[in-house]
């Protein structure tokens, strides 16, 4: 047995817990453990499947108030400005991200940090409730501006929820389980949210009314209820707090690790150039709008979206656990150059007259950028241990929060280069990420 591995004695029950784990791990050695302790070794089945279970309930309650689908579709039944719509997507990522620096320093002051998580998940519920209340209650600018303040809040906690996540997964679940454990997870979400995308195609032959949109909305918050719930139950070891002083202070002095850590820094600048996968998904919904010869289109990005999470996530997430470095650079290329081809089919006038295409390239992002995100998710886990991971998290996130805001502020090109043009711009920021990510090392064996 290797160093940093520990393993339940062969005599321990195995349970119907423990059945099915081994199962889903598909090994024969299912119980041993890599780079957790003793003590957490033993919860290692029960964890694995609680996180499992709160993971796939978030990822399908985002599925349900998507900045990329839902919400646009919100905003322009209350009659907000259409300006709005552009705020939607920056806000929603970098206001997760970018006071992750200063909140890390907080959690690192919980030796539990599941509780945190919890925190998150409840004020995340409560601002879904209070959107889908604006869209059957306002209309105008008014409820634009309710809606863009409650998915400010909404962003801010989903910030304790991706600290603490990574922590908790990372102090209760092994090396070599991570990646399978977010494939699955994401998988089981797109098999719900293809269901849900077939019956709001069967249900709703028109966009949606806000009411409709409303109740999305509120099964939404009730998922997050739901998953805290099961979070709140998983059996957490306590952990190191060192670092936990003054947030601001403590926060600041991690930037270091981007001066003092070459792997860590060029890991940041790739994920700051791959950031164009998720950038790009609202210029493929505009080619299928522009295309599009009416119907609910909600329901066929709905739809994409679940079928992709449903056919790849496994596959990336039993990859990722392999060489997540492989995965970053094998799903950025696939989405670089769908970009690019997209990019000429659109110079040439394709694109409109083959009104499918463009939602057929949606999925097919939908593909790669899942890709990307268990990719980089896994590798960010593996590169470091204890106090360390929360701190490459949260610089990271807030690194990339910036990034973010920079990369919004590109789609005031669309006007002058189009859609395709957008996507041929992000297709090359992605290549720039292709390339970087081949010179980073493995971090699995």
């Amino acid at each position: 047995m290797t160093a940093g591995t520990t393993s339940l004695p062969r005599s321990s029950p195995q349970g119907p817990t423990d059945r099915l784990y081994s199962f889903l791990v598909e090994e024969e050695d299912a119980r041993v453990c890599r780079d957790i302790g003793e003590e957490a070794c033993t919860e290692v089945p029960g964890n694995f499947l609680k996180i499992g279970i709160s993971h796939t309930l978030t990822k399908l309650a985002d599925e349900l108030s998507s900045a990329k689908t839902v919400l646009p579709w919100v905003f322009t039944s209350v009659g907000a400005p259409s300006s709005f719509i552009g705020f939607l997507v920056p806000i929603r990522e970098s206001g997760s991200l970018l006071p992750q620096l200063v909140i890390a320093a907080a959690v690192r002051r919980q030796p539990r940090r599941k509780h945190v998580w919890v925190v998150g998940a409840i004020l995340q519920a409560l601002s879904l409730a209070g959107m889908g209340g604006v869209a059957v209650s306002f209309r105008g600018g008014f409820a634009g501006l309710a809606l863009l303040a409650l998915l400010i809040l909404f962003s801010l906690a989903r910030g304790l929820v991706s600290v603490a996540s990574k922590d908790v997964m990372g102090k209760t679940v092994p090396k070599t389980r991570r990646g399978r454990l977010t494939g699955f997870t994401t998988a089981l979400a797109g098999v719900f949210a293809l269901l849900l995308g077939a019956g709001l195609a069967t249900l709703v032959s028109d966009d949606p009314p806000p009411g409709t949109l409303a109740f999305l909305l509120g099964l939404a918050a009730l998922l997050w209820l739901w998953a805290a719930g099961i979070f709140f139950s998983i059996l957490e070891v306590a952990g190191a707090t060192e670092g936990g002083g003054d947030a601001l202070r403590e926060g600041l002095a991690r930037l270091d690790l981007l001066r003092t850590d070459p792997d860590f820094r060029r890991f940041v600048w790739v994920r700051a150039c791959l950031v164009s996968t998720g950038l790009s998904a609202p210029f493929y919904v505009t080619l299928a709008r522009e295309t599009s010869s009416g119907g609910n289109q909600l329901a066929l990005f709905v739809l994409a979206s679940g079928l992709a999470a449903a056919v790849s996530s496994v596959f990336w997430g039993r990859y990722s656990d392999f060489s997540s470095r492989s995965v970053l650079v094998t799903a950025a290329s696939m989405a670089s150059s769908l970009g690019l081809l997209v990019f000429l089919l659109d110079l040439g006038g394709i694109v409109a007259r083959l009104p499918f295409l463009a939602p057929t390239a949606f999925f097919l992002l939908s593909i790669a950028h899942g890709g990307v995100r268990v990719g980089r998710k896994t590798y960010i886990l593996d590169m470091a241990r204890g106090v360390r991971r929360t701190d490459y998290v949260a610089v990271s996130n807030s690194v990339i929060g910036v990034v973010l805001l920079l990369g919004g502020a590109l789609g005031l090109l669309a006007p002058l280069v189009g859609s395709g043009g957008m996507l041929l711009l992000l297709s090359i920021l992605g290549f720039a990420g292709v390339w970087g990510g081949r010179g980073l090392p493995e971090t699995e064996g």
